[in-house]
């Protein structure tokens, strides 16, 4: 199977057309996922051994952004991580655009013939439109800060926008999130996977809790957390 010649036009639109717009990747994930696809499937190896400096170095970026990159695409599973040694090398299984768990759940959901249209435009919905519309993203939540988990009051609460505006991050309800004050203004232009991180290693999640919110953020940007409107009478 790994020496199956691939089609390197047709893996750079699912690329393209498919897994980087679901799953929002920026910039800095186009270029660390390209260039690890091009010398490791493209090449007809599944894996591949690297180290921070060698990948920045190569797609022109910081050690922090490359490394804060690579974390996301693992926590997202585009990337498996296979090993992390002590000379700060690592090395990652690159799964092709149709082997991304989230990516599929997507499109199985985006094949449900009942929904299609009507889920469609209930996909683009700007959730920052309506007091309903913000409410639901709330409720979506129980109450709790979607990032730390405590309790939310009304005073105390504001939605955030997981992948940021600065970065083109929209206001659907896959990019929209109900969480306390504090994680809104600890966030600020942080990716929302290094975040969460940020809090375990700051101990106001514990590591289970961790793997929940990575889980969380998976399911997001898959679109399987839905918020549920009210209805109108």
């Amino acid at each position: 199977m790994t020496n199956k010649k691939l089609d390197a036009v047709q893996v750079w639109k699912q690329m393209e057309d498919l897994l980087a717009p679901q799953l929002s990747f920026s910039l800095c994930d186009r270029a660390v996922y390209s260039h690890l696809l091009r010398h490791s499937r493209l090449e007809g190896r599944p894996r591949i051994r690297f180290s921070m400096p060698w990948l920045a170095s190569h797609i022109r970026l910081s050690q922090k952004t490359t490394r804060e990159s690579v974390r996301s695409l693992v926590a997202r599973g585009v990337l498996r991580l296979l090993e992390r040694s002590c000379q700060a090398h690592h090395v990652v299984y690159v799964r092709l655009p149709h082997e991304v768990s989230a990516l599929r759940a997507a499109q199985t959901a985006a094949r449900r013939p009942t929904r299609t249209s009507s889920h469609a435009s209930f996909a683009e919905t700007d959730f920052l439109q309506t007091r309903q519309l913000r409410g639901a993203i709330h409720a979506r939540e129980g109450g709790r800060c979607f990032y730390c988990l405590r309790r939310l009051i009304r005073q105390r609460r504001c939605l955030d926008h997981v992948v940021p505006k600065a970065r083109l991050g929209g206001n659907t309800y896959r990019n929209l999130v109900s969480c306390c004050l504090d994680c809104n203004t600890h966030k600020t232009e942080r990716s929302a996977v290094e975040f969460v991180r940020w809090l375990y290693r700051d101990r106001r999640l514990s590591f289970d809790e961790l793997t929940g919110r990575l889980r969380a953020l998976d399911d997001l940007a898959a679109g399987k957390l839905i918020p549920q409107l009210p209805r109108q009478e």
